[in-house]
């Protein structure tokens, strides 16, 4: 019996994923960013992304980006008071002072939705890509992030 066990224990660690089945081979190196640090090591603020990330994945080669939310979410965005909402995934690519091929992103405006394509760094000022259409804001109004609205409490 003592040896079937030790036969099942075995088989569980190896099944295990490595970061709980053996320590961190190097214990210098640093934890991975969070997405809105991502952000942040790109030059852009935290608040272009909600509070309620719960994952992301960055292909550090390519910038190529995948962002999960726990839901879809709508917020309302600074100075003027859109309405936006985000895909439960957020997709694009990030480099120095541009995040392009973005997908997930709409806000309202005018009357119709559209979708944020784009984003990139222009001095102080954030300019977001609509199609060919651009609009420009101060980067500041997007220090913080947003919570999402409309969230049903527990019951």
């Amino acid at each position: 019996m003592a040896k079937h066990s030790l036969s099942i224990l075995s088989l569980l660690l190896l099944l295990l994923p490595p970061s709980l089945s053996s320590p961190n081979p190097n214990p210098n190196s640093q934890p991975p960013l969070t997405a809105h640090a991502e952000l942040t090591s790109h030059g852009f603020p935290i608040g272009l992304l909600p509070t309620n990330v719960q994952a992301y994945t960055l292909n550090a080669t390519t910038g190529d980006f995948a962002v999960h939310l726990g839901d879809n979410c709508r917020v309302t965005l600074p100075p003027d008071n859109y309405l936006a909402t985000y895909s439960k995934r957020i997709t694009g690519k990030i480099v120095e002072g541009r995040i392009a091929e973005i997908s997930g992103i709409r806000v309202r405006a005018f009357f119709q939705w559209w979708s944020i394509t784009g984003i990139r760094l222009n001095g102080d000022d954030l300019v977001f890509e609509v199609g060919v259409v651009t609009a420009k804001y101060p980067s500041n109004n997007f220090d913080e992030s947003p919570e999402c609205e409309g969230k049903r409490s527990a019951s």
